[in-house]
């Protein structure tokens, strides 16, 4: 395995373009990313779990019902959610990549992101479906990748290249998400492609335990959007026989599936909104795997802690507060905290007490951009890792007047 170039446009059959529809305001920004692969794929997605849900949720979920798709098209800049026929604009969309691509309505996903609650109108994505549609090109996988961007500083894009059954295959994918990110399936946007042949229920098993382990544990402020969707294409351009069930060319695809996951969940932490540093939190020596992922979550969504990060306190009692509020078992007499950097690592409590530490170096350790803290404990072999951001001044600032 390994690291290609392209994103959404690395695999076989798939281009791509993003463009300013005049969604948002501002004429410099794209706001509308359309991706399209040149023959039919098998689909599959999953969906937030917030039981308020925005219209293009609704919209794809019935499209690829039956495992099929061909394109994707996302706007930032309205998140298309509690809006005034929400779900005729989100179809309308569909219908009119549908024509200017030349393929059924229903091979249409769609997504939305952006602000809540706003109507949205049908003429910029009249103007502007057809100029995404012409801008499609293989070279495009940034383009869209900036288009689905809303408070994100960067764009977000990643891809490998694998082998299955002796055919090379590729996977790539691009994601949006800054705010509103919460572990909590799907926790933000996140669009895959992939040229290897494989059936959409196969996909759907893939996905579906991917982000137990990678989106799941994404947290940077425990808000769990309305519009959160990762969808995945698959158009069998490798010519590898079918992935129809399990075996080594199906684990090949998942371990393929996980580089290209995990990857995007540390930039969409790194990228928290008003973050200066990405923290990982890792539980071992758990009762069971169950246990750790409800320790990790509590404490990489901790306020206090992630306030104690941005200011390179090490104030490990957040740490083992936060572990100990998640309604998770464990024996915390025997618990472990331990900081690493680049800087180095110290230990800062054993056996439930804390130490006696050099404060000067433990500053030094938590000054850094990327920050991991371990809990050990001796409870059992469940493990589990997540990813989180420091909580800032900007986080404020951002958020206090993000709808104007």
């Amino acid at each position: 395995m390994k690291f290609i170039e392209g994103g959404v446009t690395a695999a076989q059959g798939f281009s791509a373009s993003g463009v300013h529809a005049g969604i948002r305001k501002n004429k410099t920004k794209k706001d509308l990313a359309l991706i399209f692969s040149d023959c039919d794929c098998s689909a599959a997605a999953v969906y937030t779990q917030n039981k308020v849900k925005g219209a293009p949720l609704t919209v794809t979920e019935k499209h690829i019902k039956d495992g099929k798709a061909r394109a994707i098209i996302c706007n930032s800049g309205n998140a298309n959610t509690c809006a005034e026929d929400g779900e005729k604009i989100a179809e309308t969309c569909c219908q009119i990549v549908a024509e200017n691509n030349g393929i059924k309505k229903e091979d249409v996903i769609v997504a939305s992101t952006g602000v809540i609650g706003q109507k949205l109108l049908i003429e910029p994505f009249e103007k502007g479906i057809p100029l995404a549609t012409k801008a499609l090109s293989k070279d495009g996988g940034k383009d869209a990748a900036e288009a689905i961007m809303t408070t994100d500083t960067f764009a977000k894009e990643y891809a490998v290249e694998f082998n299955a059954l002796g055919k090379v295959c590729k996977i790539g994918g691009i994601a949006k998400g800054s705010g509103m990110i919460c572990p909590n399936m799907a926790t933000l946007l996140v669009f895959i492609t992939t040229d290897i042949s494989i059936s959409s229920e196969m996909l759907q098993k893939a996905i579906s335990e991917d982000v137990k382990k990678s989106f799941n544990m994404v947290c940077v402020d425990g808000d769990t959007s309305t519009n959160d969707m990762l969808c995945i294409l698959a158009n069998g351009k490798a010519e590898n026989q079918t992935v129809i069930s399990d075996g080594a060319d199906f684990k090949e695809f998942c371990k393929a599936l996980s580089e290209v996951t995990m990857k995007l969940c540390k930039m969409i932490a790194s990228d928290g909104e008003g973050a200066t540093k990405l923290i990982e939190c890792t539980v071992k020596g758990a009762k069971d795997d169950e246990s750790a992922n409800k320790m990790v979550k509590s404490v990489i969504s901790s306020s206090l802690f992630k306030a104690a990060m941005f200011g390179a306190d090490a104030n490990w009692g957040r740490v083992l507060c936060a572990a100990g509020y998640s309604g998770a078992e464990a024996d915390f007499k025997k618990a472990e905290v331990e900081f690493f950097s680049e800087a180095g690592n110290i230990v800062v409590c054993k056996n439930g007490a804390g130490l006696d530490f050099d404060e000067e170096l433990a500053k030094k350790i938590l000054s850094e951009k990327e920050i991991t803290v371990t809990v050990t404990l001796k409870d059992g072999n469940g493990s589990a890792t997540g990813w989180g951001c420091d909580l800032t001044y900007d986080y404020v600032r951002i958020n206090g007047d993000y709808r104007t």
